[in-house]
């Protein structure tokens, strides 16, 4: 979210799946979109079939890259470097989309003075703290048109604000996630020069910042042909502008890295650069790979988000209500309008018990402290610090990386829910994990009391799915479940009403938050569900008449209001369930706008005023899309327009205009504070202004453009049991990277157990080269064992070309290994769990894991037994220079663990 969120507002896909039938040229990158998006993939299929390129960028030749025109096969871990030698290319080459380049991006603003790029500190930016491996992003800041108000009257609440701001503790929340929708808070428009000529304008700074990434430099850090990359560069290039537009594709081959956030970012750049954004045929794509993977972060289940990514209150900085929304206050755009849609979120949740008099029981929620993400959690479970825990359609002994310390965290519980649809290993870990062979766990040991909570399927339970275009749809119940299953919204809300039964006659305050919630939803049936209409109903919100929301530009910050999410509201709208709404194709157009109901207001494309040029006119009438229709007086167009329906293009903000008032008519890109899209982003990532080459926390070679090796921000978890393979040592000399099959699911526990899916995949393999396999002398459909300074995993050995070595271009050869990663212990299918292998670190803006990339060993045969496997690993680890990764009976070591507080590399 906060690559997309930074760079253009909102951290949803810029455009939907049945657009890529638009495309002229369709890049997928971090992503086997074929396999594991196969829906969505018919459009991509259907743009080749018009004549659109399609080019698959990715380690692995999969099934995806046998519909490609053409498979870049880029070392793992690289692509910043690869994108950003594409950005050079447009810059170098002057083809770029010029007049959509300086009308609505921000290469014309002017940064400040003190800004320092990486180009001039060989990889760091200036306000970098060594102490906390954190940046001030002070120096990052515009140079503004006038001085910004500081929000505070007295001069030294002005100072103890910015302090809290800085405060350590407030970086390692992750504040980035909130540019998820409402675009990161900005004190005041910037400066601009508009011929982009001024040295600290932002194409200035972009060109200078990306002059080292030439083809040369793709070609030695990527380990790909100088011929291939211009390939790339000319499909790309002769197929974006006024008249043409090319999409870019991705999912969890980008986020799931330390730079995850980053490469985003570098993709955002090149594809405003080229007008690729706003338009039909273009955008970014973020593919989600389950049916509500969007909503779970539209109303989410991260530790730093309340609904609608309004950022969870901080303990050192938001006190009140007032200061919560400070950063809000007088600003453009319409995250101004968020002391609205945070009122009408406490009045949706607390009623008539949230008032004025009670800052609208704002201090009702919970404060964050610092970072409270699962692996962060998990650490405190080992240590001692965690009583209980929930795990719902989640199974970390598995599916997280470093799965032996997941089961250490849970063995360390007083009890555990486990809501699965079947019984997995996160419930089954004390009895049956493979630590107990070595040793390591003992169920006579284990405190945790496990208790197995049956839930029901997606047919068995209605309710809203928001799926990878932000639209929601409606599903209605097929079947009841079976026996004691139920689903998500049963148990919590049934769990709610006792505990509020419960505390019914307490007269402690820290239970009026609990019992003063709107807790009345009505329930239907023998099993007394509670009607997901009513939840979303309330989602929705409601006006002070009682009457539901059309829009979330109704909502007030007087308490007349309320809504539980804000980017929810209007899918009610009318009195209609919006999401329920299944007009067929043949009776509606190309855009399908009948089709459910898409956040925000039905928009199918977001920023589609880019669609039309600064007077309103489409730039092309091939790519015609919104336009301002001047007989009509409003916008018009295909789709439901992504601005303000009758804000006329030539609109100038008067002196003082606030929220979205203070946008002009030529500014599409409404949730940032000045209208533009972001090539430099002065708020909104923790990890630098503009995207830089680091080198994989675990990776084979030096960095070969900075001093710098990785990430300096990225976050790593100490203890004995998430011990780091050391960058370019010869004891891990191997680059290996996780995947996911078609046949089976995630961590398995609905695909192993399945006979027919079992039998089409039914043991754990692993991809390596013939070079590999001879220069290890591995046999295909034979045992090899994989050893990282986690823990050893054998799997069989699937020799193919499909994953080949990569050759730089001063003589190294590296080697890559492929994983999937959906075996366990349990089904009928088994095997070693890939996750196992892995260390735990992760991208400091999302705590997102880096799990697409890590270092091995691999050498023929089964890996060792029982306490036998201990000694092995340890023995590598000493080899290695790596401290030891002993731990005590269920991963206690008072000694290691009680040093280990988690540090950046």
């Amino acid at each position: 979210m906060p690559g997309l969120g930074a760079s253009f507002g909102r951290g949803g896909a810029t455009n939907f799946l049945e657009d890529l039938a638009n495309s002229d040229c369709i890049v997928i990158e971090g992503s086997n979109m074929a396999e594991c998006h196969p829906v969505g993939f018919q459009w991509v299929t259907e743009a080749k079939a018009r004549g659109a390129k399609v080019i698959h960028i990715d380690p692995r030749f999969t099934r995806t890259s046998a519909i490609a025109d053409l498979h870049v096969p880029l070392r793992i871990g690289t692509d910043i470097a690869f994108l950003g030698g594409l950005i050079r290319y447009v810059l170098d080459n002057e083809l770029y989309f010029a007049d959509y380049v300086t009308a609505y991006t921000n290469a014309a603003a002017l940064v400040g003075e003190e800004f320092v790029d990486a180009e001039d500190l060989d990889g760091l930016f200036s306000g970098f703290d060594p102490a906390n491996n954190v940046y001030d992003e002070t120096s990052w800041q515009y140079e503004f048109e006038e001085a910004p108000e500081s929000g505070a009257d007295d001069p030294a609440e002005a100072a103890e604000q910015e302090r809290s701001e800085q405060d350590p503790a407030v970086k390692k929340s992750d504040r980035a996630q909130a540019a998820g929708s409402g675009g990161p808070p900005i004190p005041a428009k910037p400066k601009r020069d508009e011929t982009l000529q001024h040295p600290r304008s932002v194409f200035q700074i972009l060109k200078r910042h990306f002059d080292r990434y030439t083809p040369e430099m793709v070609s030695e850090v990527c380990g790909i042909e100088p011929e291939v990359f211009e390939q790339v560069a000319a499909w790309v290039t002769s197929n974006s502008g006024r008249d043409r537009t090319t999409a870019w594709v991705y999912s969890v081959g980008w986020t799931q890295h330390s730079v995850g956030a980053q490469y985003i970012r570098t993709c955002s750049i090149l594809q405003t650069l080229l007008g690729n954004i706003g338009r039909p045929g273009g955008g970014i794509l973020a593919l989600r790979g389950h049916a509500s993977i969007q909503g779970s972060t539209d109303v989410p289940t991260l530790f730093n988000l309340l609904p609608g990514y309004l950022p969870m209150p901080h303990a050192h900085q938001h006190h009140d209500l007032e200061e919560y929304v400070a950063d809000a206050a007088g600003k453009a755009g319409f995250w101004g309008n968020k002391p609205a849609y945070m009122t009408s979120l406490l009045k949706a949740w607390w009623g008539e018990a949230a008032t004025a008099e009670n800052d609208y029981a704002f201090d009702y929620l919970p404060r964050i402290n610092g970072d409270h993400s699962s692996y962060r959690t998990i650490t405190d479970m080992i240590k001692g610090k965690v009583s209980g825990y929930f795990l719902v359609g989640e199974n970390p002994t598995v599916g997280h990386p470093n799965s032996r310390m997941n089961r250490f965290g849970l063995a360390n519980l007083d009890w555990l829910v486990v809501r699965d649809l079947q019984m997995i290993e996160s419930a089954t870990f004390w009895k049956e994990g493979p630590e107990i062979e070595t040793g390591e766990m003992s169920p006579e040991t284990i405190g945790t009391e496990v208790f197995f909570v049956p839930a029901a399927t997606h047919v068995e339970k209605e309710g809203t799915f928001t799926q990878t275009q932000r639209v929601l749809q409606w599903r209605h119940k097929a079947v009841e479940p079976p026996n004691d299953a139920r689903s998500d919204l049963w148990f919590f809300f049934h769990l709610g009403r006792i505990l509020r039964d419960r505390l019914k006659d307490s007269t402690d305050p820290r239970d009026r938050p609990l019992l003063d919630l709107t807790w009345d939803y009505p329930v239907e049936g023998e099993t007394a569900d509670p009607s997901a209409d009513a939840v979303l109903r309330e989602i929705n919100g409601f006006g002070p008449d009682g009457e539901l929301l059309n829009s979330y530009m109704q909502m007030r910050d007087d308490g007349s209001t309320s809504g539980g999410c804000w980017i929810y509201t209007g899918v009610y709208a009318d009195g209609v369930n919006q999401a329920a709404r299944r007009k067929p194709a043949k009776e509606q157009g190309a855009v399908a706008s009948e089709w459910g109901w898409a956040w925000p207001l039905n928009r199918r494309m977001l920023y589609n005023r880019a669609s039309a040029d600064p007077d309103g006119k489409p730039w092309s009438e091939r790519k015609k899309y919104v336009w301002w229709d001047e007989d009509a007086g409003e916008w018009t167009g295909l789709d439901v327009p992504d601005f303000e329906k009758t804000k006329r293009p030539d609109y100038v903000p008067p002196d003082g205009a606030r929220a979205q008032d203070a946008l002009a008519g030529n500014d599409p890109f409404v949730m940032q504070g000045d209208g533009k899209a972001w090539l430099f982003a002065p708020a909104g990532v923790v990890d630098g202004p503009l995207p830089t080459h680091y080198e994989p926390a675990e990776s084979v070679v030096e960095n070969g453009l900075y001093k710098q090796q990785a990430n300096p921000t990225l976050e790593i978890i100490e203890g004995p049991w998430n011990r780091a393979n050391p960058s370019r040592s010869d004891v891990f000399p191997f680059a290996v990277t996780t995947y996911r099959l078609t046949e089976h699911h995630t961590a398995g526990g609905m695909s192993r157990t399945l006979p027919y899916l079992a039998e089409l995949q039914p043991e754990f393999f692993v991809e390596v080269s013939p070079e590999l396999a001879e220069l290890r002398g591995l046999t295909h459909n034979d045992y090899a064992t994989l050893v990282s300074a986690r823990t050893a995993v054998e799997a069989k050995v699937l020799v193919t070309e499909r994953v080949r070595p990569i050759r730089l271009r001063d003589g190294t050869v590296v080697h890559q290994i492929g994983m999937p990663y959906h075996w366990s212990y349990t089904g009928i299918s088994t095997g070693d769990a890939a996750n196992d292998l892995l260390g735990i670190v992760m991208d400091p803006n999302t705590h997102i894991q880096e799990s697409k990339v890590s270092t091995c060993d691999i050498r023929p045969g089964r890996r060792p037994r029982g306490p036998e496997l201990l000694e092995f690993v340890e023995a590598y680890r000493r080899r290695a220079g790596v401290d030891s990764g002993r731990v005590g009976v269920n991963g206690r070591d008072p000694v290691d663990v009680a040093a280990g507080e988690g540090s950046a590399l």
